[in-house]
């Protein structure tokens, strides 16, 4: 099957992990040759509650039997859609009072986008450096890193980069910028939280220029660093947040949350002008529907807290520089390139699979279901700490 694969399906890079997947539980994923993995990344954040939970599972059998795509989003009044977003919005604060239901993370990123822009009748836009927001155009013109910006110049015109955590230039946050986008804790770019007073900075610099405050949530939300979402941490609301990944219990679900205000300039001039075929479908509406039912209703908040004290008690020691983040979105800085790699290559071969890329070279990240039982994450944190110790 291996190389059916690398022949018909498009590939992102000379070498994908390759594991040809027979079926996944809880933290474990199983290959066709029956070797067991611990998904210490969640797919990416994505499976906070462990791959197939059984409140998912039942939500999408139920749903499957009832129907499957019957119109494009916004038209007709779907049971998942409205129990999704009722939930949802009985758990933010009271401004962020409506969703914009989408398919993906860069998705909710490209509505959020054009939602400021008509809101506010502005064009300019401002990002972090270092910062990743998605691979479409309009998201990976507010993403600030060259590595995945250069090959497709020219992106969105007028679009400034500001450091990350930085007083400096804040004054180009001015009446002519329509948006502030920013993740609370960037992912991407190393797991770096916001500094709260500096955060609460940008807030007041955004309310007096008249510039919306774009949240992009879409790794850390839904209980990933202890709260629901990150920005209950900074006592900061932004004037529109961005959602997908662990939103939908491992089904494709995005979306974007504002007030019933701003979200009212998609009615007019013309109308139906941000409009999605398979936004909100309701298998995975109601998948996310059940996922965020069953977050609310376990302990998985302070579970991710016991988790982020967990790592960070027994991940120290000669070659580890830092651990960093906030509950269960957290990096492991290393010392160099070549001791990254060599910890995640022996890692993956005694079944753990890690977050490394080569553009986060020295940092591994760390995103184990908020689920995961103590045996067996301090089981994975061991092998991980013998095989920086081996290796440094």
């Amino acid at each position: 099957m291996l190389e059916k694969f690398l022949r018909h399906i498009a590939q992102t890079s000379d070498a994908p992990m390759g594991l040809e997947v027979s079926h996944a539980e809880g933290p474990f994923i199983f290959t066709k040759k029956g070797k067991r993995f611990i998904d210490f990344i969640s797919g990416i954040a994505v499976s906070s509650l462990g791959h197939r939970h059984p409140k998912v599972i039942k939500a999408i059998h139920e749903q499957v039997d009832k129907h499957l795509h019957v119109m494009v989003y916004g038209e007709f009044v779907q049971q998942p859609q409205v129990d999704f977003a009722e939930l949802l919005i009985s758990n933010l604060p009271k401004k962020l009072e409506q969703v914009y239901l989408v398919n993906s993370g860069t998705e909710a990123t490209e509505g959020a986008l054009k939602l400021a822009k008509k809101y506010t009748g502005r064009t300019k836009l401002i990002g972090f450096k270092n910062s990743y927001h998605g691979d479409t155009h309009g998201s990976l013109s507010v993403t600030g890193r060259d590595v995945y910006r250069d090959p497709y110049l020219p992106l969105l015109p007028n679009v400034y980069f500001l450091e990350f955590n930085s007083d400096k230039n804040l004054d180009l946050i001015d009446e002519e910028t329509a948006a502030v986008i920013m993740e609370p804790i960037q992912g991407e770019g190393g797991i770096i939280p916001a500094q709260k007073e500096w955060l609460q900075k940008i807030r007041e610099r955004c309310d007096e220029a008249g510039a919306l405050l774009i949240f992009d949530e879409i790794q850390s939300g839904f209980g990933r660093t202890g709260k629901l979402f990150a920005f209950e941490h900074y006592k900061v609301v932004p004037d529109i947040l961005c959602i997908a990944k662990a939103m939908g219990g491992g089904m494709p679900i995005g979306g974007f949350v504002s007030s019933t205000k701003i979200f009212q300039s998609f009615k007019y001039d013309p109308p139906l002008n941000h409009v999605t075929t398979f936004g909100g479908h309701p298998v995975s509406a109601a998948a996310a529907h059940a996922n965020f039912k069953e977050l609310l209703s376990g302990n998985y908040l302070s579970r991710a807290v016991e988790i982020e004290q967990t790592v960070k008690s027994k991940l120290k020691g000669k070659g580890i520089l830092e651990v960093r983040g906030m509950g269960a979105m957290l990096g492991l800085q290393l010392e160099s390139r070549e001791l990254t790699k060599k910890v995640v290559e022996e890692c993956f071969e005694k079944g753990i699979l890690l977050g490394w890329t080569l553009h986060s070279n020295t940092l591994i990240r760390l995103a184990p279901p908020l689920t995961i039982e103590n045996d067996l994450l301090n089981e994975v944190l061991d092998t991980i700490l013998e095989a920086v110790e081996r290796h440094s």
